[in-house]
């Protein structure tokens, strides 16, 4: 096999295998569906293409290469939009929905693959032509690591504590830690929660956090994050089942109430602490000297 041709099977074998390794199905369920894994690997296919021609056609003097770099830039932007799209179209019918923000990350997320997947392909490939294909494949698999590490956000068990919390009433309304959640009508309904709810309280760790647990949308990734994992008896149309976290104003805590199918607190403590944090939810006032000022 000569150089060209072992340049471009290990440069797109690098790519490949980042995809694959960074390729996860579980319980947020996409993509969770044959076709869709399929339509992702096609598309890793076509970035570690791109990455392993784009060194031996620079090689050459080919500078046109570096237009089909830009043109993928510009088709994997769209993947993002693709994505937002289909999750957002299928968020009408989920009874504990994602939430636009968790939406839009999942959404940045297969696009930024896209781009570790070149850059592995790249990488491998320019070692492979400028040295040996054993330097080729030792420096994709560091890039796998790296893109391996890379994909691994924090969780909310990072930025706060999670313990477990009572669920009382007073007269009709349902109560947490003095948090009002919401109103429970009937009795029977009030009596099965007291037997079956199961609540938490999230106490931020800092100031940063606490910003984090103010974003609404942060709290709804934690409520189908829970609800995906223990499941919830809510049904289309009955309110009084429905999750709620909602915020202590005085203290920044959150607490939150389920009625879970598995109704063990343990796993419920662990939902919510694996939890991703979500991009859009992050600000870091204490990065400031304003926060940290109003900090101390």
């Amino acid at each position: 096999m000569d150089s060209l041709a072992l340049t471009l099977v290990v440069g797109m074998a690098s790519g490949l295998a980042c995809r694959i390794y960074l390729l996860r199905t579980d319980y947020r369920r996409y993509p969770g569906y044959p076709h869709s894994v399929i339509t992702h690997l096609s598309l890793a296919a076509i970035a570690s293409l791109i990455g392993a021609v784009a060194v031996p056609a620079l090689a050459a003097r080919e500078y046109t290469a570096v237009t089909f770099l830009a043109l993928a830039a510009q088709q994997f932007r769209e993947i993002r939009n693709l994505e937002r799209k289909s999750l957002a179209e299928l968020e009408e019918l989920e009874l504990v929905p994602r939430g636009r923000d968790y939406i839009e990350g999942i959404a940045r997320v297969f696009e930024s693959r896209n781009y570790l997947v070149m850059l592995t392909s790249l990488g491998s490939s320019l070692a492979t032509f400028y040295f040996h294909w054993g330097v080729g494949v030792a420096l994709g698999l560091v890039l796998i690591y790296i893109s391996g590490h890379l994909r691994r956000g924090k969780y909310l068990g990072e930025i706060a504590t999670v313990e477990p919390a009572s669920i009382t009433f007073k007269g009709p309304f349902l109560t947490i830690q003095g948090v009002v959640l919401t109103n429970i009508g009937l009795k029977k309904a009030r009596e099965k929660i007291l037997r079956e709810g199961r609540a938490v309280i999230i106490k931020p760790k800092n100031d940063d956090a606490r910003a984090i647990l103010h974003d609404a949308g942060q709290r709804q990734a934690i409520l189908h994050t829970v609800a995906s994992l223990l499941g919830t008896k809510v049904d289309i149309s009955e309110r009084d089942w429905k999750p709620l976290a909602c915020k202590n104003i005085d203290t920044g805590e959150v607490v939150l109430y389920i009625l879970p199918n598995e109704p063990d607190m343990e796993c419920l403590l662990q939902a919510v602490r694996m939890t991703p944090v979500l991009e859009s939810a992050v600000t870091r006032p204490l990065k400031s000297r304003i926060g940290r000022a109003a900090a101390d």
